[in-house]
C-alpha cells in the first residue's frame, strides 16, 4: 500500500522567509516539499534536470505534454539519481500514461488545476483520472496537485491519491500542522480501503 505523503507547495509560501517556511512544514509533519518550475516545453524539458539534481533535488516531475519521449527523459532523470514523476494536465486523459511509461516512472501526477499559478479552484472532473490510474497501477505513488485542501482531500484520497500537494491550504492555515495531519489521516484511511 502506498504511504501518505504530504508535500506543501512552496509557491504559496512567504518567499522572503523561504528557509523558515520550509523548516516549519517539515517540523509540522510534511514528508516532501513541492517546488514548481515552469517553462519545460519540449525543447527544454531536459534542460533543468542537471540543475535540479545539482541543487539536491530528490525528484523531477515533468509534464507528459512537454516531451515527445517521456521514457528517455525518465532515464535521464534516473541517471542523475533522482526519482521521476510524470504529470498530466486537466485536459489530458489518463490513458496518455501508457503501461511502458508507468513502469519506469516513480510517480504519476494528476493536475487538478491548470499549471501556472497557485490558489486556483479545484477541478473535480480530474478525479476519475486518479481512480483509473490507481486501478491500473495499485502500487504506484499517485499525486494530485492543485486546489487540494481540507474540503477536497476526501474525493482525492477516495479515488486513490496518496501524494498530496497543497499550497494555499497549508501555508495559509492558522495551524498548518493540523492541516497536514488532517490530509495525511484522510489519505491513510482511504489507502487502507484499497488493501481490503
Amino acid at each position: 500500500m502506498p504511504r501518505a505523503i504530504i508535500s506543501p507547495s512552496v509557491l504559496a509560501s512567504d518567499f522572503g522567509q523561504l528557509t523558515a517556511e520550509c523548516k516549519r512544514m517539515m517540523v509540522g509533519g510534511a514528508e516532501w516539499l513541492h517546488m514548481d518550475h515552469m517553462h519545460t516545453d519540449p525543447p527544454h524539458s531536459t534542460k533543468w534536470v542537471d540543475d535540479i539534481a545539482d541543487a539536491g533535488g530528490a525528484m523531477y516531475c515533468f509534464h507528459h505534454e512537454a516531451t515527445d519521449n517521456p521514457i528517455a527523459l525518465i532515464e535521464k532523470i534516473h541517471s542523475r539519481n533522482m526519482k521521476a514523476g510524470v504529470a498530466i494536465s486537466p485536459d489530458t486523459p489518463s490513458s496518455a500514461i501508457t503501461d511502458e511509461v508507468a513502469a519506469v516512472a516513480d510517480m504519476l501526477l494528476v493536475m487538478t488545476v491548470y499549471p501556472g499559478r497557485g490558489g486556483q479552484k479545484f477541478i473535480e472532473r480530474c478525479v476519475p483520472k486518479v481512480a483509473e490510474l490507481r486501478a491500473r497501477f495499485p502500487d504506484k505513488d499517485i499525486e494530485v496537485d492543485g486546489g487540494v485542501g481540507p474540503k477536497t482531500i476526501g474525493v482525492c484520497a477516495d479515488a486513490g491519491s496518496n501524494v498530496i500537494v497543497a499550497g494555499t491550504a497549508i501555508f495559509g492555515a492558522e495551524d498548518p500542522t493540523s492541516v497536514i495531519k488532517q490530509l495525511k489521516d484522510t489519505v491513510n484511511t482511504a489507502q487502507a480501503k484499497f488493501t481490503q
